[in-house]
């Protein structure tokens, strides 16, 4: 049973874009299953997915009611894939930029989304896991890509994110208005516990006017750090060996559409570890 607990864990976090409320709501099904009629229990595995992933629709739903009262911005939880991490299946792990467009979605929306398209469910499995009829669940799939549409992220070489880096530490401002898409989108998220845009900032002009003056009144005296996040590009900023912003990054067609900066240090803690 505990060969299941990563499955089990990427799942829940995908749903909730939350590694430590993931962590605990397969501890949960865990719990909760110990104290069933085990003997009624055809197939651990089903029954422990299903467990998991309704307990985090629940706590999605949870979330987003909480969402008017959250300050500014909320941003997923960003976890590492780059090293070593036995808690999570790094391979089926979302995108970052596909967990921010998913909160568009309802989280029953949300879970038929990611069993379809990340983990290659069929209706029928989907009907049966989330006990909603096929027809259902397709109708909750068409929606959800409707609300979608098209995820325009490509592939970037290694030498996008160093361009971008030498030239926002060189203050080349020329070089940042080729790097940046026209309508790019910078997306802070504080928690309240640190200072961020409380709104999204949109447009190459005020991106780099926010990116460049960051950097130097917050960044010019440390050092950057790239590395991958949710199997995205993305830049770790420390202060005094303490990580304070993780950037994601987004490209387009070689250039940046989204700059996603996460500053709340309750998000951060797993990447410290």
């Amino acid at each position: 049973m505990e060969t299941l607990r990563p499955l089990l864990t990427t799942y829940a976090y995908n749903i909730t874009g939350s590694l430590e409320e993931a962590k605990d709501i397969v501890q949960d099904a865990y719990l909760h299953y110990m104290q069933a009629d085990r003997s009624q229990v055809r197939d651990e595995k089903a029954y422990l997915v299903r467990t998991v992933i309704n307990r985090s629709i629940n706590r999605k739903k949870q979330q987003q009611s909480q969402a008017a009262e959250y300050p500014g911005q909320w941003l997923p939880e960003p976890v590492a894939t780059e090293r070593a991490d036995h808690s999570l299946l790094r391979s089926d792990v979302l995108s970052y930029s596909l967990m921010v467009l998913l909160e568009r979605l309802n989280p029953r929306q949300r879970a038929v989304f990611i069993l379809r398209e990340a983990f290659d469910y069929d209706h029928a499995d989907i009907a049966a896991t989330l006990n909603i009829s096929e027809d259902y669940s397709r109708q909750l799939l068409a929606r959800a890509r409707k609300q979608l549409g098209t995820p325009n992220i490509q592939a970037y070489s290694d030498t996008d994110l160093a361009k971008y880096r030498d030239a926002i530490m060189r203050n080349d401002i020329e070089t940042l208005e080729r790097l940046l898409n026209e309508d790019i989108t910078v997306i802070s998220d504080g928690g309240g516990k640190a200072i961020a845009a409380l709104h999204p900032v949109t447009g190459k002009k005020d991106a780099i006017a926010l990116l460049a003056g960051l950097y130097k009144k917050m960044y010019a005296h440390l050092e950057p750090h790239p590395t991958f996040v949710n199997n995205q590009p993305a830049v770790l900023w420390y202060n005094n060996g303490k990580l304070i912003n993780c950037q994601v990054f987004t490209f387009v067609k070689g250039a940046i559409s989204n700059v996603f900066m996460i500053r709340n240090p309750d998000k951060l803690s797993n990447l410290e570890k």
